[in-house]
């Protein structure tokens, strides 16, 4: 039913299914992202272009399709799963449900307790399970972690502690643990697509959402809600992934240079977003676009979410996992 469901899709979009894997000869591969030439994704999608050009040294196209258009994270997954129109993209882990319950765990609330653990994790790979899981299912590879923002959650009021938070509407990811978290902090938790985020803040349908630094900027949710709470609730991890049908009908020199470079890459993107982080938000500040809101509890936040964390981890079978990383010292 879910295959069918994709493929009506895609087949209402015969531009997007006409685009080539190879041309005259050339090997073509087409990606995409949800942001323009200065997010970090975009960056770290051309870094991993220049990479595999230096490292298979024979000629090889990219298209780098932008600014959204081919939809959001959501449908390039699904259609690297398909083997077609998107060969190579960055998606959140959330994106990512349908086929591994386990998939949105990799940047839940509160998993990491600061940078530096986050590090540990990743440089550990301690989701390996999750992402053997997903190429099996999704037919899609996983071949680097990027990522690195630090998330808060941004109102059109000044929230400094959870009694402020009592109600309010927050846009989150459509990943259950979201609404799960969120819900036990004392949120009503709201799933709506991330380029309808702006709207629905200034039509008043939510109270606001959660980003990282670059995101708020990119989409200027600034402009509707300038009030940034520092809950840290999560860092990103933001994989940079391949579909394997289309990986599996490229000659291995270009296979292995394609997984060299996502690694290499997806390091450049966590180097460049967490480094970006702060001076974003600075930025914003000084021009009076955005003002940051200490936020007094977030050690209380952490203790509602603790259990919710641990439950879910035993539902997808990651209690392993989630025991791991809070045992990791770093």
């Amino acid at each position: 039913m879910y295959r069918r469901s994709l493929l009506g899709a895609a087949l209402a979009a015969p531009a997007l299914l006409a685009i080539p894997v190879r041309a005259q000869g050339t090997i073509t591969l087409n990606g995409a992202s949800q942001f323009g030439d200065d997010h970090p994704y975009t960056k770290a999608l051309v870094r991993f272009e220049e990479l595999v050009k230096q490292y298979y040294g024979k000629p090889v196209n990219f298209v780098l399709h932008k600014n959204s258009s081919l939809g959001l994270e959501k449908q390039y997954f699904e259609y690297m799963a398909q083997g077609r129109a998107v060969d190579y993209a960055i998606v959140s882990p959330a994106h990512m449900s349908t086929f591994s319950k386990a998939a949105p765990f990799v940047d839940a609330p509160f998993l990491f307790r600061d940078t530096a653990h986050w590090n540990a994790v990743l440089d550990q790979d301690m989701f390996k399970p999750v992402a053997d899981e997903v190429e099996k299912r999704a037919r899609v590879a996983m071949i680097g972690y990027g990522g690195g923002g630090v998330r808060n959650i941004f109102f059109n009021k000044r929230v400094t502690n959870l009694a402020g938070l009592k109600g309010l509407k927050v846009r989150v990811q459509g990943a259950p643990i979201w609404s799960r978290t969120f819900s036990a902090i004392g949120m009503s938790p709201t799933v709506i697509a991330y380029n309808e985020i702006y709207n629905a803040i200034q039509n008043n349908v939510i109270d606001g959402g959660e980003n990282e630094a670059a995101g708020v900027e990119q989409m200027r949710f600034y402009e509707v809600a300038p009030q940034l709470s520092m809950t840290q609730h999560a860092i990103t991890i933001r994989p940079l992934c391949v579909s394997t049908q289309v990986l599996g009908r490229l000659p291995n020199d270009l296979q292995a240079a394609i997984r060299r470079a996502g690694r290499e890459a997806s390091a450049f993107h966590r180097t460049a977003e967490a480094g970006a982080d702060s001076q974003i938000l600075e930025t914003l500040e000084k021009g009076g676009r955005l003002h940051r809101v200490e936020f007094t509890e977030r050690a209380e936040m952490k203790r509602l979410v603790d259990p919710v964390m641990a439950a879910y981890a035993r539902e997808i079978d990651a209690e392993g996992i989630l025991n791991r990383i809070n045992a990791l010292t770093a």
